[in-house]
Order: structure tokens, then C-alpha cells, then sequence
């Protein structure tokens, strides 16, 4: 197995299209193709991590923070990210970061977190915008139904829990086949006509590739026509935060205690309690005051994350509950989901959560 089999798998559940344009997640320190020895799982990558994955005889670190956000100029061991790429290097150890593409799936960051609170009907707090696309082509009849089962094996057609969705009407397709073609139907230099289905489906945009590649391999024209257009819906399906229910009200208390107990917090910082039960929860794993006003419109009762400034508080404005819960709390959980992707995925490798803490704020 080499490390790219590690890496392609992760990147088909959380693929990095879906990355905020700061962030840096993929393969950031080694080669692909490399075999792979072992894997450790990590929230953030440190020396003390590399140390751990040359002792466990592992060759590749998954973070779900990079080690590299910018660009450096120099890598001279003055600070830990230096030191941390100094010592990759030198062992031979790839590291791979997994992070703003796994915060906005709906099976990703803030869905686990979700589930560590015991939320129920939970959704996308901001579905994505713009990465939905339509795919119309052109099949004679006979082929309609074995080019839409390609397609939608690929991923076209899903909408919301409906999947295999398409639109699909019937029409007359004209062509002329020139010299050193083979046409399916028709002659050369004969126009001819063929009855046609138009089959319309919309699919995410990184499945592209996947899905017109099914298309084409499927499809008996040597030319195959097909339109991809761009289209504005939101995709609810991903997107950034979240927001559910509890599965009973909850004084503000009482939800506050019970968020620090399952998070291990040092402590919640919050604004003024508004005197009334808890029910709806938004949430957003990491720094994530900038969903604030999302949760504020969606009428939620609270809003659980963490790194919001003192002049952000003011912002809740006697409308919502905020409860910042730090950002290694509101994140501890992703080594968790991601060996769990892995492991049902391939149990012949050796993949160890890593025991590093890796918290770099304490609370007296």
C-alpha cells in the first residue's frame, strides 16, 4: 500500500475542492507514492508528534491542522514549525492535513461533535454555494438507461435524500459523419437523423472528472455531447457549521455544564444567560464566531464554538447564547472520526491515534 492509497481515499470522503481558498490541506511533506509502514492520527502536528510516529515506525502523520498555512522563506529551526519539518524530513515522515474540507462535509467535523452532544436533525448551518453543476447530454434511446445508472453510479443525481434524479425528454438528434469516422448510426457524408433522449442531471463539482468519464465510456457515439453549466443552488448537503436539536429543553445551565463535562473544558466563556430553555443548537467546531449571525437567523438558542474576541460577544445581542468552548475542545474529536474512516475503510495498515497532547492552552 503506498501512501497515496491513504491520502486519494481520504480525499474521495473530504475532497479539498471543499477547502476554505486560506487554508492548505492535501499532501504537505512527502512523496505519494512512498510505501506506507504506518499512520498517526492527530488534531495537530508538533515534534512531539513525529517523535511519536518514528517510535511507533510510521511514516506518515494525518493532521487535520497543516503545519504550513503560508509560505516560508526559511526553515532554520527557530520556531515548531520549523523544527517539526526539520525533523519530517530527516525520518523520512510525510505529513498530510485534512482540515477546513473536513469541516465541510456533512459527515465531517461538526457532524461528530453533533453526536458527542446528543443533537438530533441536524443540518448544515450555511449549505456551500457554488459547487453545484448541471449535466445535460445526449443518448439515443436504447442507451438512456445504461448512461444514466453509469452516471449516477458516479454521483450525478442526488438531491438532497433523493438519489438517481434526473429530467429526461425525447427529441431528434441530427449529424454528419465526415471521412475517418466510425459513426455508431448513420452513414458518412450522410446526414442522419436519431431519436435522442436529453437527459438532464445535476452532481457536485468534484465529481466532474468522474461522472464525464463514466458518460463517455458508456455513450456508443465516438463524439459524445454533453453542457455542464454552473448553477447557483446551495448544496445543502455540505457546508459550513451546524445546527439541531436537542432531543428535550434544557435550562441554560444545565446545557452549559453538561457541553463543559463532554468537552473536558477548562472553562466556558459565555454570554449573559437569556432565562430561557435550550433547544436549538448551532454549532461550529474551531474558530468560528464568523457563524454567528447564521445561528442568530436560523433563531437557534445557543451557539457553540470557540476563539470568539471580546468585542464579539456583544454581537448576540440579547438574541442567542454563546458558549465558547476553546478549539482544541471543539475539535478533540476528529482524530476520533478520522481513524474511524479509515479503518472500515482498509484493515491490513497499521493507523494509531496519536497519544500527544497537543493543546497549547491551559487554564489555571
Amino acid at each position: 500500500m503506498l501512501i497515496k492509497d491513504i491520502t486519494n481515499y481520504l480525499e474521495s470522503f473530504a475532497p479539498l475542492s471543499l477547502q476554505e481558498n486560506y487554508d492548505n490541506a492535501g499532501l504537505i511533506i512527502g512523496d505519494a507514492n512512498t510505501e506506507l509502514k504506518g499512520a498517526i492520527i492527530t488534531l495537530d502536528t508538533i515534534p512531539e508528534v513525529v517523535d511519536e510516529a518514528v517510535q511507533k515506525n510510521a511514516n506518515l502523520i494525518i493532521s487535520h491542522h497543516p503545519i504550513i498555512f503560508k509560505g516560508l522563506k526559511k526553515i532554520n529551526g527557530n520556531n515548531y514549525t520549523e523544527r517539526t519539518i526539520i525533523k519530517a524530513i530527516k525520518h523520512d515522515i510525510a505529513i498530510y492535513a485534512i482540515h477546513t474540507n473536513l469541516d465541510n462535509i456533512s459527515e465531517g467535523v461538526n457532524s461528530i461533535l453533533c453526536k458527542k452532544l446528543n443533537l438530533i436533525n441536524c443540518k448544515p448551518l450555511v449549505p456551500l454555494q457554488n459547487q453545484l453543476r448541471k449535466l445535460v447530454t445526449f443518448v439515443p434511446e436504447n442507451y438512456a438507461e445504461k448512461i444514466r445508472k453509469a452516471i449516477f453510479k458516479a454521483g450525478a443525481g442526488q438531491i438532497g435524500n433523493y438519489d438517481n434524479c434526473s429530467f429526461n425528454t425525447e427529441g431528434i438528434g441530427t449529424f454528419r459523419a465526415g471521412e475517418n469516422t466510425n459513426p455508431f448510426a448513420g452513414e458518412q457524408n450522410k446526414e442522419h437523423h436519431e431519436n435522442e433522449i436529453r437527459i438532464e442531471t445535476v452532481f457536485p463539482d468534484y465529481l466532474q472528472n468522474e461522472i464525464i468519464s463514466a458518460l463517455i465510456q458508456t455513450h456508443p457515439y465516438e463524439e459524445v455531447a454533453y453542457d455542464i453549466y454552473t448553477i447557483n443552488n446551495l448544496f445543502k448537503k455540505n457546508g459550513a457549521g451546524m445546527i439541531g436539536e436537542t432531543k428535550h429543553k434544557i435550562s441554560e445551565k444545565d446545557f452549559l455544564g453538561f457541553i463543559k463535562s463532554t468537552l473536558k473544558a477548562g472553562i466556558i466563556r459565555h454570554t449573559a444567560l437569556l432565562k430561557k430553555p435550550i433547544k436549538k443548537v448551532a454549532l461550529c467546531g474551531g474558530s468560528g464566531s464568523f457563524l454567528l449571525s447564521h445561528a442568530i437567523k436560523e433563531k437557534a438558542d445557543i451557539y457553540i464554538s470557540s476563539d470568539f474576541k471580546y468585542h464579539e460577544f456583544f454581537n448576540a445581542d440579547n438574541k442567542i447564547l454563546i458558549a465558547d468552548a476553546g478549539h482544541f475542545e471543539t475539535e478533540q474529536f476528529t482524530k476520533e472520526l478520522i481513524f474511524d474512516i479509515l479503518t472500515k475503510k482498509f484493515n491490513n495498515f497499521a493507523c494509531f491515534l496519536s497519544k500527544v497532547y497537543t493543546n497549547p492552552i491551559n487554564y489555571l
